[in-house]
């Protein structure tokens, strides 16, 4: 992909004017120039977009694509520093949270901590979360999920979540729908 825009650079570079032969920026010419330009930069982030979405489509197919989302509820008695992801015993995914991105995951937001193939068949995925819980502990926790892939997309949502009866937090793992 990164020559691909090398050589869409190079092609825009060979057909521009030479600086003697631009109009100046306050004439008619000049600002049909600018609007030319406007017109190739929104052409090339369009072209960026497309070029993405093919990527994502040929680097992972629907029907053979996993994702593993993470998602937290309230985070009273549950602060999260990292998430470690092993799928079939195979390390797959690391991530260190921010406080910034921790305030998101509180307030609903989901992160999609990885994406990737699987064949067809039985697999299972581990999650190790680690944090602080309540009175400033270290928690170290994992969540396990056996599961089995048929043909088209498979969604895993990591879910944390206060336990209010226990005063504890919950580390859930599920497919979605």
């Amino acid at each position: 992909m990164k020559h691909a825009w090398r050589w869409m650079i190079l092609v825009w570079l060979a057909g521009a004017p030479a600086m003697a032969d631009v109009p100046a920026a306050g004439t008619p010419a000049g600002q049909a120039m600018d609007q030319q330009v406007q017109e190739l930069k929104d052409e090339v982030l369009d072209l960026n977009r497309e070029l993405f979405m093919l990527e994502e489509e040929l680097l992972f197919p629907a029907n053979t694509q996993v994702a593993v989302f993470v998602s937290m509820d309230v985070g009273e008695y549950f602060t999260l520093d990292s998430v470690q992801l092993t799928l079939d015993g195979k390390p797959v995914s690391k991530y260190l949270y921010t406080g910034r991105e921790v305030q998101a995951l509180n307030r609903g937001g989901v992160h999609r901590l990885y994406l990737g193939n699987l064949k067809s068949g039985s697999h299972e995925l581990v999650a190790i979360f680690t944090g602080q819980g309540t009175h400033e502990r270290d928690y170290r926790r994992g969540a396990t999920l056996k599961f089995d892939k048929g043909i088209g997309a498979k969604y895993v949502e990591l879910a944390i979540s206060d336990r209010a009866s226990k005063m504890q937090p919950e580390f859930m793992v599920r497919e979605w729908e």
